[in-house]
Formats: structure tokens, sequence, C-alpha cells
């Protein structure tokens, strides 16, 4: 399925011409649980519609949706968007008080929430609700009505739907709002990992050439019949536009995990559904290439093979059919994005020649700015600007000196909604946003991420400091599982999360541990310039707390006492 340029596009004739074409194929499924074929998602979206209209929803309004990912959260993004409302997606992970917040705050008029998350949630912090509609395994229930056309519309619904459709409801009754390109689609609210959340106004131009941008690079990869392992939260932009939409507008199958996705049940999942495209965050591939390639590549049988001619291109290519049969050994290409890629991590997939690549992007482009094929991809970049968008490095020598990343073009959002200081901080008079991320960008415009100006520190005599390319280093030495570095006063320290299983392994004492970080903290001091190096290494007794994306919230750390 594509969507042809030139624009304006509507988003909505693009949906609806997949379920028409894709009637009768496999579209979402919760795995190993239920799987809905496209007409069974038009026919829900369809019931939607009928219980927006009934209660009075008018195109405009706004439909938050929390819970897990699964199918039904899907046809409820959807259904709203398709329907003319706006969508209002909330992490199932953040805080009751902060869905109570975002739910107040974005005026939403219904809820759709999963069954693991409302049990949490007090109805009456969120009194501007009319509804609130159960999102899980059974049919949508209607949890909460606070008015008569609410309960009105869900108890009566098979009614209405029967007397609309007579004759059964077929691929040409379906007939959705026309959206505009600078219309309001979605609001979606940040992680929060430096500040409060804010709501990002994402319109439908920047949801389509998203989308565009995905047929056109991505288009030879996935097509009908194919398949997806949804990880991501679709709560998360980069989730819903590249695990989510893409795919199923594409008329693949997207699965969705109904357990909690660690290794185990993952490497299971990819055994089972050989996914055709792995959209993944930094975390998973290097967890699993820290466990599952560095030991073998460390033996020494393998590192003398390593160092011989002939028996090194036939070993590299062993590990890296191994590593592919780990991922299910169908996938065209894993794109990685979110977060900082471990360049450790890289070094290794580059030399075993793994199909791999970096995105760059973020949730006020809904999310993409920056990519490349895996191979044209050149390593420690995020890609080059995609279609549609610009790039500019505000530096006196883009190349070389780092500056602010700002990006202009289709994907960019309308602003945070009610909050124009915000808005106007980050979009100036010229429709430049200001990412806020630290970059350089070479002659053949890749770009290369140096940091977060508000993580970026201030030395002695003032050199920038970048903590990421510090713990970039700091990650990747012996029983570093986490890290991140703050300042005190003149001194840099680095704050250290070791994986206890691995120190059991290794039968490391406690104080063996420490000697083991005062020797990481000299291996790495002797490595990064005199104004980086690190006076101590402290060991935290917890994993950082992580954002839903899995970037550590680091600004909890900075006051940790050392």
């Amino acid at each position: 399925m594509k969507c042809e340029e030139p624009l304006p596009q509507s988003f909505n004739t693009c949906v609806q011409q997949s379920l028409q074409k894709f009637w009768n194929l496999d579209g979402l499924s919760d795995y190993g649980v239920q799987t809905f074929q496209f007409k069974d998602v038009a026919r829900v979206i369809e019931k939607l519609h009928i219980v927006f209209e009934a209660s009075g929803i008018k195109p405009g309004d706004k439909v938050a949706i929390c819970g897990r990912n699964s199918a039904r959260w899907g046809m409820a993004f959807f259904a709203t968007l398709t329907y003319g409302a706006v969508a209002v997606p909330i992490l199932h992970e953040f805080m009751p008080e902060q869905i109570h917040d975002i739910v107040n705050h974005s005026e939403a008029k219904l809820l759709f929430v999963g069954d693991q998350v409302w049990p949490k949630l007090n109805a009456d912090r969120m009194p501007a609700l009319e509804g609130i509609i159960g999102n899980n395994n059974e049919e949508f229930s209607l949890l909460l009505g606070r008015t008569e056309k609410v309960k009105y519309a869900r108890e009566n619904l098979n009614r209405l739907f029967g007397e609309r459709y007579p004759r059964n409801f077929r691929p040409n009754d379906i007939n959705y709002y026309k959206d505009s390109p600078d219309e309001l689609a979605i609001i979606n609210y940040t992680s929060g990992t430096t500040s409060n959340s804010k709501g990002v106004m994402i319109p439908y131009r920047a949801i389509w050439s998203n989308y565009a941008f995905a047929v056109h690079e991505l288009g030879h990869i996935m097509g009908p019949g194919d398949k997806v392992l949804s990880m991501l939260p679709m709560a998360h932009t980069y989730g819903m536009a590249f695990e989510f939409i893409f795919e199923f507008l594409s008329g693949a199958t997207v699965y969705f995990l109904a357990k909690t996705p660690s290794p185990a049940v993952l490497l299971g999942a990819f055994a089972d559904i050989k996914p055709k495209l792995i959209v993944a965050v930094p975390l998973i591939i290097e967890k699993i290439v820290r466990k599952a390639v560095i030991p073998k590549l460390q033996t020494t049988a393998i590192k003398i093979a390593l160092h011989t001619p002939f028996l090194r291109d036939r070993v590299l290519a062993e590990v890296r059919n191994k590593l592919q049969q780990a991922f299910g050994g169908n996938f065209i290409e894993i794109i990685v994005g979110g977060a900082a890629f471990s360049q450790d991590i890289e070094a290794v997939l580059h030399d075993i020649n793994f199909n791999y690549t970096v995105g760059y992007g973020t949730t006020e482009c809904a999310p993409i700015v920056g990519y490349s094929p895996w191979e044209t991809f050149k390593p420690g970049s995020c890609g080059r600007p995609v279609e549609r968008m610009e790039v500019r490095i505000n530096s006196n020598d883009p190349q070389n000196e780092p500056g602010e990343i700002l990006v202009r073009g289709m994907n960019v959002m309308l602003g945070y909604y009610k909050n124009p200081e915000a808005t106007e901080a980050a979009l100036d008079k010229d429709g430049w946003y200001h990412t806020g991320d630290l970059g350089v960008m070479d002659a053949d415009q890749n770009i290369f991420i140096k940091g977060r100006i508000k993580n970026m520190l201030l030395g002695a005599n003032g050199q920038n400091i970048y903590p990421e390319e510090i713990e970039d280093k700091l990650g990747s030495l012996p029983f570093v599982s986490e890290c991140v570095v703050i300042q005190k006063g003149e001194h840099l320290y680095g704050l250290v999360y070791s994986d206890p299983d691995e120190v059991k392994a290794a039968a490391l004492s406690d104080a063996m541990l420490e000697a083991q970080m005062e020797e990481n903290r000299q291996q790495l001091n002797r490595i990064v310039p005199a104004y980086a190096r690190l006076h101590a290494i402290k060991l935290v007794p917890e994993e950082f707390e992580k954002t839903p994306k899995r970037s550590i919230k680091r600004y909890k750390y900075m006051n940790y006492e050392v």
C-alpha cells in the first residue's frame, strides 16, 4: 500500500484504502491470544465511530488512550483519527498522577484504558471525562459513563450497528473523515527526562510524511502477509510510526506481546514470528550482543582465528549468522533509535557486517529526522536528513564544532499544547525546530549526535564536556551495566550499576568489585582528555530509573551523594 505524492494527501484515506485492499488478511494480533483480520479492525472502528457519534463527540475533540500495546489499542487509535477526533496516547508506565494530569490538561472527553492501568486510576481526579472505556482482551466495555448519551451508545451499540448496516458491513461502506495537512491529529506527551511532560501537537501532515518516508525507504522490505513484532510503546512516536502504522498500512500483521518483553520472551517471539523488519532501542540490541556475541569473540580459539586471514571471514560470518538467527533469521534490517547507541557494540556489529542501521528522531517530528539504509549507513552516525526535512548545525564549523541540531520540514510539530512559551522557545520565526541535541554533520550530511545541550557540563577552564561520550567509553568496561557521569564542583564522577548476576558469576566480592571499578577509572582516564577524567566511580545499588523508551532519567542523579 502506498500513499502517492503530491500533497495534500489525506492520511485517513491511506487507512481507508489499506483496510479495503487487505480486507481478508491478518492485521493485528495479540500474540498467542487473538488475531484480527483487516475486516475485523474496520468493523470495530465503525462501531467505535457509532459510540463517538452517539456520545456527542465531534471532530477536534480529544480521546485519550492508555494501556499496554494491544490490537484494541491500535483499533482505538485508528478509530479516533478516522473520526476526526484528536488522539492523546498516554504511556501506561506513567504514574497515576501523571495520567490524571495528562487527561485533564488535554481536555479529553473519553478515555480508553487497559485493565492493568485502570485499577490504579481515580476517575474522580478526571472530572471532565464523559466516559471511560475498557481497552483489554474483552469486548470494549463501558467502565464509567457520566452522561446518558455515552451509556446509551455502548448499551445499544450492536443494534445501532445493525440498523446502519442491515446487509452486512462491506469494504465500500468505509468513508472516513478527510483530514487536512495542518490539522491537529495527535497530542503526544513527552516522557520528560529533563522536565515535566509537554503535549506535542502533531498534525496529519507529520504522520503522513513519516508514513511516506517508510514506504519510500522500507517499502521493499514490508508488504502484504509479512510480520512485525511490536516491542516499543505505541504511545511513543517511534513505535507508533515504525512498528505499527507503516506495517499495518502495508498489509503486514502486527504482533503485540501480551507479556513483559524480557529477553527470554523476546527471543521466543522472534523465533516464532520471524519478523521481516525489526525496530528496537539500543538497550535490547546491546544486551543480546553483550551476552550472545562478545563472549564468543573473546575465547582464545576465536581470537587466534580472527588473526588468521583465511579463517577470519568464516568466523565473522558464523557469528553474524548466529546473531541473525537470534532475531528470527528473516529480517532484512534492524533499525536502532530512541537513545544513544554504544560505540563498542556498534564496532562489533560493523566488524561482522551485521544488517543494522541507526536513525535519529524526536517526538516533535513524529519522529523521523535522520536515516540511512544499512548498506550505506556510516557507523557512529544516525543517518542523513530524510525526505521533506532539512537539518542544520548551529555552529561556525558544523563538520567539526558541535552545535545545536535544528530541523525544519513537514514532520515538525505545530507546537506544545497550551504552552506558548515552550513553543516559542522551540520553534523560531523561520520554522526551525531547536532540538536541544548537540551534533555535527559531515560533508556527506551524515548526522553525529554529541549529546544534549541540557546535559552538557562545563569544565574548570571552560571546556564543553559531553557526558554521553564519557559514558559510552565507561559502559564498555568490565562489569559496567549502566552508568551516568555527573559533576560535583570541579570534579566528574561516574555512577555505575553492575549486573548482580554477572558479578556473582565472576565470584567477585564487594572489595574486588570496588577494585575493578578503580581499574576501570584508570583505564578510562588514559583515553579521555584531562578535563573529562573521572575523579572517582561510585557504585549504585539498583538500576537507574528510566523513561518508557529506556533512557535514563539522568536529572534524578545530578545531586547523587558521592
